[in-house]
């Protein structure tokens, strides 16, 4: 059954038992991330519609990094709901979860470092936009940032449950998504915006 009437008086339950209420700040944090997974999914799918203008440069290895991106943003969520005082005896390994997150966090950085190389230099601040998966990828990034400082103020509450993983991975994301903003106008010969 999809409803159990369990939220309806506004809270939620935790890893490990614990109901808080829905704007939590660990809830705020993992509901963002939430969010930022559903801006990245739709951007994928723009990148693979067939009635898309088809790209100059290849763009299935980014859809690929996008999806495994949305895998890594539901570990993060899962590593967000984590209370603090969980039991010992969670159905996941915690470090594990963190290994991949770093493992993936590299692969960002590779793909960011290639997509830069084909970019003219920064002079500017950039506008968002010059087609729609450009756009589109600068509102995941601007989620993504949102995203980040909402798991900052949870970590600056309890630094206990910080994971140094988590906070990599989601900075590294931010930058990823606007190197392939960037990319996407470039690669299709549309122009970009500068203030």
């Amino acid at each position: 059954m999809i409803y159990t009437k369990t939220g309806d008086a506004g809270t939620t339950s935790l890893i490990g038992g614990t109901r808080v209420s829905k704007c939590h700040p660990r809830v705020e944090a993992y509901g963002t991330v939430d969010e930022l997974g559903a801006q990245v999914a739709l951007l994928a799918e723009m990148m693979e519609c067939e009635d898309s203008p088809a790209l100059k440069s290849p763009r299935a290895p980014y859809c690929a990094i996008l999806h495994e991106v949305q895998r890594q943003l539901f570990t993060i969520q899962t590593l967000l709901a984590i209370e603090p005082d969980a039991p010992k005896q969670l159905p996941f390994d915690i470090a594990a979860y963190s290994a991949e997150l770093t493992s993936h966090c590299a692969v960002l950085e590779h793909s960011i470092d290639e997509l830069q190389s084909s970019l003219p230099p920064l002079r500017s601040f950039v506008i968002p936009g010059g087609n729609t998966m450009s756009a589109q990828s600068h509102v995941a990034r601007t989620v993504c940032r949102r995203a980040e400082r909402r798991i900052v103020e949870l970590y600056s509450t309890d630094s206990a449950s910080a994971n140094p993983a988590v906070s990599a991975y989601i900075n590294r994301l931010s930058d990823f998504l606007f190197v392939l903003a960037r990319h996407l106008v470039v690669s299709q010969g549309d122009k970009e915006c500068f203030l």
